[in-house]
């Protein structure tokens, strides 16, 4: 693993709770707080980038610049490389958020958040829950998706669109109503 000089890190290596596979880097202005963070191998945390744990980034992972990974998991190879926000998500194997992509954790009523699953609203029970992104999903730039979407594996979220609900290959396959 490699920590390049002029990143920060605050209560991470401090307390070894960083954990870093071989090959992993974390570049200079990088900041990771909390934990635990672990990085599978290969992972990059790319300048500019802002990692609160706990988090787990896997082999060949990348949080690029100006992203923040917040208590979230990225499968191996999956990339938000620019400009995105990940809070409280899962990103499946190889999926990949377009630039300015946001995964919006926080209901605007601050509620909580529901999941859709066959035309079923299912509580989470949680006031912070993101989305579950599938393999080798992705999204457009400035794309976002609300509290609870689901994208299927090779679902695509259109640039500038808003996802909710359960997506499939390019359409909503259920739109909740709260």
């Amino acid at each position: 693993m490699r920590v390049s000089d002029g990143c920060v890190l605050e209560g991470v290596l401090q307390s070894t709770l960083l954990v870093a596979g071989p090959g992993a880097v974390v570049e200079p202005t990088a900041v990771l707080v909390g934990g635990p963070i672990v990085l599978g191998p290969g992972a990059v945390i790319r300048a500019g980038a802002y990692v609160r744990g706990p988090a787990f980034i896997g082999t060949g992972a990348i949080v690029g610049h100006a992203s923040e990974v917040k208590n979230s998991i990225l499968l191996s190879y999956a990339r938000a490389p620019h400009f995105a926000f990940v809070g409280d998500s899962i990103l499946g194997h190889d999926s990949n958020l377009g630039a300015g992509t946001k995964l919006s954790n926080l209901r605007f009523d601050g509620r909580v958040v529901y999941v859709y699953w066959d035309n079923e609203r299912i509580p989470t029970g949680m006031r912070k829950f993101g989305a579950l992104i599938g393999e080798r999903a992705q999204t457009g730039c400035n794309a976002v998706c609300n509290p609870g979407t689901i994208l299927l594996p090779r679902a695509m979220v259109p640039p500038g669109e808003t996802a909710k609900g359960t997506v499939g290959s390019r359409l909503a396959v259920s739109s909740p109503t709260p």
